[in-house]
C-alpha cells in the first residue's frame, strides 16, 4: 500500500494519448503470440486441406482424360496440367507461409457424421478443424473457377498482344497463315 491510495486527486489521472498508445503498444496480446490463430491463418489452414483434394479431382480427370478418345482431350490434358502446376505452386507457398507462423497440420484426419476433422498445432497450441463435405466439395468448385479464371485471363491478355501485332504488321500475318 503506498502513501497515494488513500488521495483522492490521484483517481483522475491524466495521460496524453501517445502515452496510452505506447502503453497499449507494450501490454497488447497480439494473435501472433498466443497459440490461438487469426482469421487469415485459418483461411491457410482450410486452404492447405482443399488444395490436396483438388490435386486428386484434377489428376483423376486427366487420367479419365488419357483414356478417352476426345477429340480435344489434349486440349483439355493440358488446361488440367496448368492447373495441377498452378495448385501445387499455391500448395507450396502456403505450406511455407504456415511453417514461418509455427502452424503444422497432423497427418491424421477423421469424419464424424459429414464433417472432416483436421488437427492442427498453432504455437503450441493444439486443435482440431472441421470442415463439412458439402462445403468442401463448394470450396473445391469455387477455387476451380478461380483457376479456371486465371488461366482465360491469361489466354485473352496473351490473344489480344497477337491480335495487336498482327494489326500492326499486316504482311508478317498473311505469312503465319
Amino acid at each position: 500500500m503506498s502513501k497515494l491510495d488513500g488521495n483522492d486527486r490521484w483517481n483522475a489521472k491524466l495521460l496524453l494519448t501517445e502515452h496510452h498508445e505506447q502503453y497499449e503498444e507494450e501490454h497488447a496480446v497480439s494473435p501472433k503470440t498466443t497459440g490461438h490463430p487469426t482469421a487469415d491463418e485459418l483461411r491457410m489452414i482450410r486452404d492447405v486441406i482443399v488444395l490436396p483434394h483438388m490435386l486428386t479431382m484434377v489428376q483423376r480427370a486427366m487420367e479419365e482424360g488419357e483414356r478417352s478418345g476426345n477429340l480435344l482431350s489434349r486440349v483439355t490434358l493440358t488446361g488440367a496440367q496448368v492447373v495441377l502446376n498452378l495448385i501445387t505452386r499455391d500448395l507450396h507457398e502456403l505450406r511455407r507461409e504456415l511453417s514461418s507462423r509455427r502452424i503444422r497440420l497432423l497427418d491424421s484426419d477423421e469424419q464424424v457424421d459429414l464433417v472432416i476433422y483436421h488437427r492442427y498445432v498453432c504455437r503450441g497450441y493444439e486443435e482440431r478443424f472441421g470442415i463439412v463435405r458439402e462445403v468442401l466439395r463448394s470450396e473445391i468448385s469455387m477455387q476451380l473457377a478461380r483457376y479456371m479464371g486465371e488461366i482465360t485471363r491469361h489466354l485473352r491478355q496473351l490473344d489480344s498482344k497477337e491480335a495487336r501485332e498482327a494489326r500492326r504488321s499486316p504482311v508478317a500475318a498473311k505469312g503465319t497463315t
